[in-house]
């Protein structure tokens, strides 16, 4: 199992799949997200909260800590339900960093410390980003769910 700071000691470029996802109930709310890490035939699991915050933070969270917990530079597949994050950071981010981080309207980008983190971490990996349709059967995606929903469900328990 790959321990907090290590993906891998080989020399080359290590290859590792990764499935992210967030939400909130309701939202706004108390929210979670979930991460899965592949590599080498390994998993590691993620999950975590925030008590008020949003399904779209709770998205790009997920992908910002996945990708934060490679070491070193990698080649990776990302997969989220989320056209929100696949669409900001493959189309929308350019016009925002041209527009000094404003929106076409005029308007401050929303969630603009996420978006900055994510872009800041994928300079060193080779990423590629997918989208895959929510609540479709894909093995992987329902399990980030589960570890998305458990992570809110952790900061809304009694004690």
């Amino acid at each position: 199992m790959m321990s907090e700071h290590e993906v891998s000691d080989s020399s080359s470029r290590p290859h590792v799949d990764i499935w992210t996802d967030g939400g909130c109930k309701p939202n706004p709310g108390p929210g979670g997200w979930g991460v899965l890490l592949r590599f080498q035939g390994r998993e590691r699991e993620m999950k975590g909260g925030d008590p008020e915050t949003t399904n779209n933070r709770m998205e790009l969270t997920a992908a910002a800590v996945a990708l934060e917990t490679l070491t070193r530079p990698c080649t990776v597949c990302l997969y989220t339900d989320s056209e929100y994050l696949r669409n900001g950071i493959t189309r929308w981010h350019t016009g925002w960093v041209r527009r000094n981080w404003r929106n076409a309207s005029g308007d401050p980008v929303a969630n603009m410390d996420l978006w900055r983190r994510i872009l800041d971490i994928s300079k060193k990996h080779d990423v590629e980003w997918h989208w895959v349709k929510a609540h479709a059967g894909h093995a992987e995606n329902e399990r980030v769910d589960q570890l998305a929903t458990e992570g809110r469900e952790e900061l809304t328990r009694e004690p």
